[in-house]
């Protein structure tokens, strides 16, 4: 399904906002949403839920990693971590950059997420959106 963005909002919070919450539309839409279309479409109601709750916790692993909850590896003089920014850009310029181990938390959009809603401002033009 293809989605055209929204015009990002003036004021800075909001703005901020908007982009985390683009961004979870974006893992919502390209990693949960694709492996829930691959679960094989005879499979029971208990399986696919089973499927969809080991999906549901891979992608909160993932945003762990991005709040800086988990995914380090150190020693006593090495430390191996990884780090994710959300950019916002217009014509090939960037005009915003937040790095998501410093925003809000991507675990704390996770639930509302689940249910379709991804904040105040719309990110996308599109009237309807499969239910999982």
């Amino acid at each position: 399904m293809s989605f055209k963005l929204t015009d990002p909002p003036i004021e800075d919070r909001s703005r901020e906002l908007w982009l985390q919450h683009a961004a979870g539309f974006i893992i919502f839409e390209d990693i949960r949403n694709y492996a829930i279309d691959r679960i094989p479409t005879d499979s029971d109601e208990k399986t696919r839920a089973a499927i969809i709750n080991g999906i549901d916790d891979a992608v909160y692993g993932l945003m762990m990693i991005m709040d800086g909850v988990t995914g380090t590896l150190q020693n006593s003089e090495y430390t191996v971590r990884i780090e994710s920014k959300i950019l916002l850009e217009k014509k090939g310029g960037i005009l915003q950059e937040i790095n998501t181990l410093e925003g809000d938390g991507m675990c704390m959009g996770f639930h509302s997420w689940k249910e379709g809603d991804f904040g105040e401002d719309d990110i996308y033009m599109q009237s309807h959106r499969k239910s999982y």
